[in-house]
């Protein structure tokens, strides 16, 4: 059993990886910022944690994470304005970067985004800051003294998980499922040996449980 601190644990994504990691056993601690989740997320079989990465310091968080075994990061302000993209999954990154190290928990996931997303469009600014943001985040998770590996789906769906992936540390960029992310997501959290590496996710021919990346020493 490992115990699991998701950030971002109501989201899409976040609510799917809460279900899976309680199924298979694991303790997760589901930090979240509006009390109507709290339900949801006890329901999924997490302990709910109120809270916003907007509005806490990396002390304070790393109080609120202290015993966990590894922290997931899957926050984010989902298209609403730069201000929030920001806040959230830039600043917010590095506050949870920062608790994770005060709290002495060495291992840490990013679910990030794929730098080629959407080349192919008349992209508007808000979302090429996003993309800016993602880019910084990474870099800033890499530069850390930690056990991490940055996750990079593809677009994402709502369509039920296929249980077949194509992950490495670059791939061509494609759509892939929020049920498959979690999935993959759970994959790495029990792959300890996967870390320092940056996986890039798409939907694809190889099964999840055996889409291994390949692991830095």
């Amino acid at each position: 059993m490992t115990n699991v601190f998701v950030i971002g644990s109501a989201g899409k994504v976040g609510i799917r990886l809460v279900r899976k990691l309680a199924a298979r056993g694991h303790r997760v601690g589901a930090l979240h910022r509006k009390r109507e989740q709290e339900s949801d997320l006890e329901t999924a079989g997490a302990t709910p944690i109120f809270g916003s990465i907007r509005n806490i310091d990396a002390p304070s968080l790393a109080n609120i994470m202290h015993g966990s075994d590894v922290v997931v990061f899957t926050a984010g302000a989902g298209g609403a304005g730069i201000e929030q993209t920001n806040a959230i999954d830039g600043r917010g990154l590095e506050i949870a970067v920062e608790a994770a190290k005060l709290a002495g928990v060495r291992r840490f996931l990013l679910v990030s985004a794929f730098p080629e997303a959407w080349r192919e469009r008349d992209n508007s600014e808000g979302f090429e800051n996003y993309i800016a943001v993602k880019k910084l985040a990474d870099a800033y998770l890499a530069d850390a003294e930690l056990d991490w590996v940055i996750l990079r789906p593809g677009t994402l769906s709502d369509e039920p998980g296929t249980g077949l992936i194509k992950a490495n540390a670059a791939i061509p960029y494609g759509t892939v499922t929020r049920d498959d992310v979690a999935e993959r997501i759970v994959g790495l959290i029990e792959e300890p040996a996967v870390r320092r590496s940056i996986v890039e996710l798409t939907n694809g021919n190889d099964p999840v449980s055996h889409a291994i990346a390949k692991p830095r020493r």
